[in-house]
């Protein structure tokens, strides 16, 4: 009888790594979902448990499902996670003993709250199955110590910059004395610089850098490097990042050891790389900027099924705190419309992310690329870009939140016809071919153009604080446009401003240098008396008003004595005062501008407040000339 062939084990087999897992670790990504290792995982897990420093190159985002057997992936969002959280959970419950109160085994770090939350959040569904963590980490009353244990536990604690003071989480951090952090660089560093926080060579494990080439485009290099001196250089690193650039490559060079590049790529099953799902739809909309908003209101009507989960992506801050008022009050009923942006208040961005991630019913996520890349964010099905993003490979990121982990999606990118038509090919160079969108069929008229400029003008007439919003989110938009890294694309010498004011539904165009050769009409056709243009807030249109009646009562310009007395001596060797005059009114002018402005933003407190110390620095200034009368100098005293 013939010998029985010993089959060959799936290299992606949980159970195929060397060394094995813990059997509570297979329990826990079974239960995930994660039948075998993705790409990413079967890549870096093996290497990063045995002591070898990982430089890791992910660049996409879902699942690609082939047949029922066989599936490819592109790789953020895909189990990433993981790839590093199990090492480091290794790590530290293969040690000989627990580290000592206050001892730090690993940090990992990411570029925003939202993504440190999530990895928090995944590493707390993996300690779940671990019975000894799972034990310490219940919640216990305030009275009530950490129950002692003799087991080696992990014990994370998340820090984020804003939603605690460095104080409440250095507190924290000496109460429970956990043994690994996440955390954005800025509060990790903080954290670091107490001398009651040790990361000795004997205790620390292991660091890890997510998304590194994010974390030093928003500017964290200078954090990165103090973390890094702060570190024993005898440890294991892993560095995560969509994309090796220069400036990852001067932190691998400093901070890892001759490390194991990994480069997860997808392949068809024809051998072409393959950058997209082929559950996503990627298509493009020709459109003019004031059939935009006409265009996406045609598109969330005719979709069918309803699309429950749709982000809506634009170019800056400014223009989510503006649009989330005018949206809000055009959209479908049936829509909630919920904004996200970096310079939302910590409590605000966890808080609206939050309820995005939880909602039942159809619910749109109005942001800005802060939610690009990086976050987890479960079943979105439309993803809407009404700005291309400055820089292009953020571009598959923003379409890679929909059609995830096999789920049909659909993104649209809104293009000006024209030039701006040039990004097609160039997304086809970049290997992101895109088409036209042909279903649903969207084609919008003039007049129903007109008829949405017309909803949104009523919204921004309605209150004067639109229109503020309104003026800066513009001014915002035009820099961010001018900063496209494909500049021969999208130029700022193109754009007509007529058709831009009235697709953003402005009441008149803002001042600002590149309209100063403009001869258009800057009122845009809208005759409004800014005098009587109103805020809905009570208390805010008094204060405005209150400006304006002090302004009024200053009366003209009138020179003051040192105007005078520079003037006078200027007619010794010129003849061009009156010009000079015209200028210093001009000055002052925009002087009593400025003061009226600040004035009217103030409530009646600051108001009160500020009326208090001008009458006592007019006091005290009326007391200074009493006290300074002296007699004439004649010279010193002999």
């Amino acid at each position: 009888m013939a010998p029985e062939i010993e089959k060959k084990k799936d290299p992606r087999a949980w159970d195929a790594l060397t060394p094995p897992l813990a059997e509570w670790i297979l329990d826990a990504v079974s239960a995930m979902g994660f039948a075998k290792m993705t790409p990413v995982q079967a890549s870096t897990i093996s290497l990063f448990m045995t002591n070898k420093d990982v430089v890791v190159e992910v660049m996409l985002t879902n699942y690609v499902i082939k047949n029922n057997s066989d599936w490819q992936q592109a790789v953020t969002g895909s189990g990433k996670t993981l790839a590093f959280l199990i090492p480091v959970v290794e790590k530290l419950l293969r040690l000989e003993e627990p580290l000592k109160k206050h001892h730090v085994g690993a940090i990992i770090v990411s570029p925003t709250r939202e993504l440190a939350t999530q990895i928090h959040s995944v590493l707390l569904s993996l300690l779940a199955f671990h019975e000894p963590s799972s034990e310490a980490l219940n919640p216990l009353e305030e009275d009530e110590k950490r129950r002692p244990t003799s087991a080696l536990t992990v014990l994370p604690q998340l820090l984020l910059g804003g939603t605690t003071t460095p104080a409440q989480d250095l507190s924290r951090f000496l109460k429970n004395s956990p043994n690994l952090l996440i955390s954005t660089p800025g509060r990790l560093l903080e954290l670091l610089s107490s001398p009651h926080v040790h990361c000795p060579q004997s205790s620390f494990e292991v660091l890890v850098l997510d998304e590194a080439d994010r974390l030093l485009d928003l500017g964290f290099k200078d954090d990165l490097q103090k973390i890094l001196g702060r570190l024993p250089k005898q440890r294991r690193t892993g560095l995560f990042s969509a994309s090796v650039s220069e400036a990852v490559g001067e932190i691998v060079r400093v901070g890892l050891r001759n490390p194991v590049k990994i480069a997860v790529k997808v392949k068809s099953i024809g051998g072409d790389d393959k950058r997209t799902p082929a559950s996503l739809q990627m298509s493009y909309l020709l459109t003019p900027p004031s059939h935009k908003f006409p265009a996406l209101l045609s598109l969330l009507s005719k979709l069918d099924p309803t699309p429950q989960k749709s982000i809506i992506y634009l170019s800056t801050c400014a223009a989510v705190d503006y649009f989330q008022h005018i949206l809000s009050a055009i959209l479908p009923k049936q829509y909630a419309l919920i904004p996200l942006h970096g310079k939302h208040p910590p409590n605000v961005r966890q808080k609206n992310f939050s309820k995005y991630i939880t909602a039942v019913t159809p619910t749109i996520l109005l942001t800005t690329d802060v939610a690009a890349r990086g976050l987890d964010i479960p079943q979105v099905d439309l993803v809407v870009q009404i700005d291309p993003p400055s820089d292009p490979k953020v571009f598959l990121h923003r379409c890679g939140r929909a059609g995830r982990a096999g789920r049909k999606g659909l993104s649209v990118i809104f293009l000006q016809p024209g030039r701006e038509e040039d990004y097609i090919p160039f997304l086809e160079v970049r290997k992101t071919p895109i088409m036209l969108l042909q279903k649903p069929e969207i084609v919008i008229t003039d007049e129903e153009a007109r008829t949405t400029t017309l909803r949104m003008r009523r919204e921004v007439l309605s209150d004067r604080a639109l229109y503020d919003k309104g003026q800066r989110a513009f001014v915002s938009w035009v820099k961010a446009y001018s900063k496209h890294q494909a500049s021969s694309i999208f130029r700022v010498s193109d754009l007509d401003w007529t058709e831009l004011g009235n697709a953003w539904g402005l009441v008149k165009l803002p001042k600002m240098p590149e309209l100063k050769k403009w001869e258009g009409d800057k009122s845009l056709g809208v005759k409004i008396d800014m005098a009587e243009y109103a805020y809905k807030d009570k208390a805010r249109e008094k204060a405005r008003r209150a400006a304006m009646e002090e302004e009024k009562n200053r009366g003209p310009y009138v020179p003051s004595e040192d105007v005078l007395k520079k003037r006078k001596e200027r007619e010794a060797w010129s003849q061009k005062h009156e010009q000079q005059d015209v200028k210093e009114a001009r000055r002052e002018r925009k002087r009593r501008k400025r003061e009226a402005e600040r004035l009217e933003k103030m409530t009646d407190e600051e108001r009160r407040k500020e009326e208090e110390v001008q009458a006592l620095v007019e006091q005290v200034r009326k007391k200074t000339l009493e006290d300074s009368k002296y007699e004439e100098w004649t010279g010193f005293e002999d």
